[in-house]
């Protein structure tokens, strides 16, 4: 948001990274790591396909919407938020978008490592708190004052530290993002520093608002086809083309048209890869 500060004080900050939560078991997705800053916030998932994943930012934007409105009396002021869940389909883009999230800490200020306000405390035992109560022994009152919500939250592993702070050991899935280094805290280190975050917030904030020319998405395309296959897309072979095809279409606002374009291929040929791969044309 950026005509607006979302996150004005550590109540809010608490609220959304509690929403966050929420709106993941009523959508059932897995939060893997987050981070909630000052006008915006990160939040990689495991859903079960990307319009789950959209439909979960949906639900955050609805019910964060709701206690903006409560607190502060300002209504609609989430109405021109942008949702967007990007498909992050290969090892290269999974490893640097979930170091880019907990980056995100710098945009206020703060340590990485030391962000109140991020999943990494979770990870590889970095920080990880204890928590004094269990959401599921809370009461109905309790559940709503603390968790802002009257879902039934009885079987849910969630853990609370001495603050009434949700542990994000308890709900981030810790498994999957250490697997995702090798279980080598130094892998993700290296990662988190030698990683251009000026990409990754062109890749995951910039770049999927707006359609590229044919120009400035070949070259995209390029840097892309040279960092999986190490080549440019004109010297790829008809079974590697088809294979990155989805994934651009996927991550790329495209048409079918340009992607023929792009790839020297039939739009008959685009169609039918994209098709096989479960993917529906606009």
């Amino acid at each position: 948001m950026e005509k607006l500060i979302l996150c004005r004080d550590d109540q809010d900050y608490d609220a959304m990274v509690k929403i966050l939560c929420v709106c993941a078991k009523r959508k059932s997705v897995i939060v893997i790591i987050y981070a909630v800053v000052s006008n915006h916030c990160h939040v990689a998932v495991l859903a079960e396909n990307q319009a789950a994943a959209h439909e979960y930012g949906l639900e955050i934007k609805r019910m964060y919407s709701m206690w903006f409105q409560r607190k502060y009396g300002e209504s609609k002021v989430l109405e021109s938020v942008d949702i967007k869940a990007i498909l992050l389909d290969n090892d290269w883009y999974v490893r640097n978008a979930l170091a880019y999230i907990p980056r995100n800490a710098l945009d206020n200020g703060c340590n990485v490592n030391e962000y109140n306000w991020s999943g990494i405390r979770a990870m590889f035992s970095t920080h990880k708190t204890q928590g004094t109560i269990k959401v599921s022994s809370l009461g109905k009152r309790a559940k709503r004052e603390l968790l802002h919500t009257g879902d039934n939250l009885d079987d849910v592993p969630w853990l609370l530290d001495a603050s009434g702070h949700l542990v994000p050991s308890s709900f981030c899935d810790v498994e999957y993002f250490e697997q995702v280094f090798n279980n080598d805290l130094t892998f993700f280190l290296r990662i988190l520093g030698s990683q251009n975050s000026a990409e990754m917030d062109h890749k995951l904030v910039e770049a999927p608002r707006k359609m590229l020319n044919d120009t400035d998405f070949l070259k995209d395309l390029n840097e892309i086809s040279d960092r999986w296959f190490k080549c440019e897309v004109s010297q790829l072979s008809k079974e590697r083309k088809k294979r990155l095809i989805p994934y651009i279409y996927r991550t790329k606002k495209t048409t079918v048209s340009q992607l023929a374009r792009a790839f020297q291929l039939d739009r008959e040929e685009i169609a039918h890869t994209l098709k096989v791969s479960g993917i529906g044309t606009r």
